[in-house]
């Protein structure tokens, strides 16, 4: 139906049209003139295009969705390095710490169930990105401090606090000291395992005898003997072998730090180890 209103064309206005003859050696072109009552406006843009921009918001948010950082909630009886392999951790179980040291704590191997790790690298400093964008005011803060810092000048010397001396951790010559030791050692290494585990498997593999020796299972025979607390075999602890520690597969710290080291690659940790191994 036609729309009524104002606009509506009256006939007294309706196109004209004439005739102009124009000769061109004999013949005769008609050509149509057209009134200036015929003009017509520009035709509107089409709502389509106007709603081009807000189209594409949603393929803004299923980007930004499919950039989230993978995350595991940590379960009882996980390990770092069971989930670093049950996802495919780019650097094993020592990146996953890395990437994560401030919510686990700076012992790797004590990971409490039900908090949330980030998985690779990428996703934890995003993380940390975000967290320090929402806090400006402890950024402000800080920088109030440093500047209040300047201005007072140097303290004197006199009103320093002293430093504190860091005193000299010793440890027994015998099976307790041993374990301890190697328990520090693995923790600034990031290797998981707990006293208990490591004197339950020492007291099965050598009965605590750091000189025992295995001359007659199948090691033996291709002239690989395990040796030490943990009976470790050389190819064994030359591969696992801890820097810093002893290069004689005897030397108690150095086997059961090696033995560790194992361990944790290929059960996730020596507490996972309830027999040969």
């Amino acid at each position: 139906m036609p729309a009524q209103g104002k606009h509506r064309r009256s006939p007294s206005t309706s196109l004209r049209r004439g005739l102009a003859a124009v000769t061109t050696g004999g013949a005769v072109l008609a050509l149509p003139v057209i009134g200036a009552t015929s003009a017509f406006a520009a035709p509107a843009p089409s709502a389509p295009q106007a709603a081009v921009a807000p189209a594409s918001v949603p393929a803004q948010v299923n980007s930004a969705v499919q950039a989230a950082p993978a995350q595991h909630s940590v379960k009882a009886g996980e390990t770092l390095s069971k989930i670093a392999r049950e996802h495919s951790v780019s650097g094993g179980w020592k990146k996953l710490y890395e990437g994560n040291r401030k919510i686990i704590g700076g012992n790797p191997h004590l990971i409490q169930p039900g908090i949330t790790l980030t998985l690779g690298a990428k996703p934890a400093t995003a993380s940390e990105g975000k967290a320090a964008k929402a806090s400006p005011a402890a950024e402000r803060g800080s920088a109030d401090r440093a500047d209040r810092s300047e201005r007072a000048g140097a303290a004197p010397v006199a009103n320093a606090a002293p430093a504190a001396e860091k005193k000299a951790v010793t440890y027994t010559n015998d099976l307790d000291g041993w374990i301890r030791e190697s328990l520090a050692i693995m923790a600034e290494q990031g290797i998981p395992g707990t006293y208990e585990g490591i004197h339950r498997n020492i007291m099965r593999e050598s009965s605590g005898n750091p000189a025992a020796i295995n001359n007659w299972d199948s090691n033996a025979v291709r002239g690989t003997p395990s040796k030490g607390l943990l009976q470790v075999i050389d190819p064994t602890f030359q591969a696992y072998h801890v820097p810093g520690t002893s290069t004689d597969s005897y030397d108690p710290v150095a086997n059961i730090t090696a033995a560790c080291n194992y361990a944790a690659d290929r059960y996730g940790s020596i507490d996972n180890v309830f027999g040969a191994y």
